[in-house]
């Protein structure tokens, strides 16, 4: 993932006031060094104070192949030095209104005495003087771009930056990421249903059709040596309680080598699945033993959801790359004595998102599933959350984003991932205006409120974005 950074001004104002350019450089090196410490390559097209170096910049900032690139306004300068370059980069523009301090010296300024070099510092200072002019010309002309205003030694200018670039890389990560898709949609979950084609053109991700029967063979090949080393994994990674059979720690240890090839020999970085099989068939048999392997997968940020919802893995995966964690959820129950909504599910979670040990537990039955065997029993961490679901409507995508909390209180231990969340707004407010926005039943839970740099990512993907509650 690349940034480019290139900083504009007015040729004329250098012979007129010595030192101006220099100080003015020595901004956007500033700028640039601190971006490079968010640890991105950054690309610096340097000053651009007229249409000939606009040019130069364009190409330049073109062959470095940029995802996104940082406009900052050094102080006045002709929109017409600025149009060329947005319109040949086509990537967003982030303009950087930033000055060099909070506030002019005034004191200091006005006992200069000559008025050119008064004007000089005044000029060190114009960063705002052009924001109305290039964002008038941008949104005449069709750019896509947004605004940081603030200075240099400001924490929250840089928290903006650091989300933009957060977010940039997020982007670029769903524009080369490959998502797997094997077995079928979960029968009767209309919600969950989607267009692929739809979804690979709005964020850009490929499409991989797996095959059950590709699992199978790999799974056929597993060595009992690797069997025993992904049966040490799981004493790591769980707390596999007594009531776990060995047969079934074997069975779905097996299952965990053969998903972690599958997913190897594809570089697939998200999966949907979801297969039932027929009268405890082969497939029933690897189906009914994937939930601590696919696990595994998740935490170690390739996400996998359950019952083939391919757009909440994408919502999964966007907060992975946030590193957000990003676990499967669906909405369990309302408490309203403690104005809380628990959400959770069967079936693969995050283990690094856990308030404590994750357990692996045996289930006699796999609720509206067949079969029975091992799964996931889990809390989310206790603090600050974000709900993300990505959401089809007959206008295309678009995501849906609340910020709350997972907090203390009574769960279930009934083998599933299982949490209690407060929001801003009461529960019942909650449920409605979530449901209202017309997402599927299932959601994906990260860690931190991220309300933000979702924003910014929808940007970049240009779809919209709703938050329904803030932290």
């Amino acid at each position: 993932m690349r940034v480019g950074i290139f900083g504009v001004g007015l040729d004329t104002y250098w012979p007129q006031f010595k030192g101006l350019l220099p100080r003015l450089e020595a901004y956007r090196q500033q700028i640039r060094r601190r971006m490079e410490e968010m640890g991105v390559a950054v690309v610096d097209a340097g000053m651009v104070d007229n249409p000939d170096k606009a040019r130069k910049a364009a190409d330049y900032l073109k062959e470095e192949n940029i995802n996104i690139a940082f406009l900052y306004i050094s102080t006045y300068a002709l929109s017409s030095t600025v149009l060329p370059i947005a319109q040949q980069l086509k990537v967003p523009v982030i303009l950087l209104n930033i000055q060099p301090v909070a506030a002019i010296d005034y004191e200091k300024l006005n006992r200069m005495g000559d008025r050119g070099d008064m004007t000089g510092e005044w000029l060190a200072h114009c960063q705002a003087c052009s924001v109305p002019e290039i964002a008038c010309v941008f949104n005449r002309s069709g750019i896509r771009y947004d605004i940081i205003s603030g200075y240099l030694t400001e924490d929250r200018t840089w928290r903006e930056i650091r989300e933009w670039i957060e977010a940039a890389g997020v982007f670029h990560s769903l524009n080369h990421g490959r998502m797997g898709i094997m077995g079928h949609y979960y029968g009767g979950m209309l919600d969950v249903y989607t267009d692929l084609t739809e979804l690979a053109a709005t964020f850009g991700t490929h499409i991989e059709m797996i095959e059950m029967c590709e699992l199978k063979a790999i799974r056929d090949a597993v060595s009992i040596d690797e069997v025993d080393l992904k049966i040490n994994e799981f004493g790591t990674a769980f707390d596999v309680v007594p009531e776990c059979k060995n047969e079934e720690i074997e069975r779905a240890a097996r299952t965990s080598v053969a998903l972690d090839r599958l997913v190897a020999a594809h570089s697939i970085d998200a999966l949907a699945y979801y297969y039932e099989g027929y009268n405890g068939n082969d497939y029933e048999n690897i189906v009914t033993s994937v939930i601590a392997g696919n696990t595994l997968l998740t935490g170690k940020g390739i996400p996998v959801a359950g019952e083939c919802e391919v757009k909440n893995v994408q919502a999964m995966k966007m907060l992975a790359a946030f590193g957000a964690g990003g676990s499967f959820a669906e909405f369990y129950a309302m408490d309203f004595t403690d104005d809380v909504v628990l959400l959770g599910h069967d079936g693969p979670a995050h283990f690094n998102m856990a308030e404590e040990r994750v357990k692996l537990v045996p289930l006699p039955v796999y609720h509206g599933k067949p079969g029975k065997g091992l799964s996931i029993q889990m809390s989310v961490k206790q603090g600050p959350v974000t709900i993300l679901s990505v959401v089809e409507g007959k206008d295309g995508f678009s995501l849906l984003v609340a910020e709350g909390e997972s907090v203390a209180g009574p769960t279930l231990p009934i083998g599933n991932a299982n949490s209690r969340y407060k929001f801003t707004v009461s529960a019942r407010d909650f449920i409605e205006q979530w449901s209202k926005a017309g997402p599927s039943h299932h959601c994906a839970i990260g860690t931190g409120h991220l309300a933000g740099k979702i924003k910014k990512l929808g940007f970049l993907l240009n779809i919209p974005v709703k938050q329904v509650a803030s932290g």
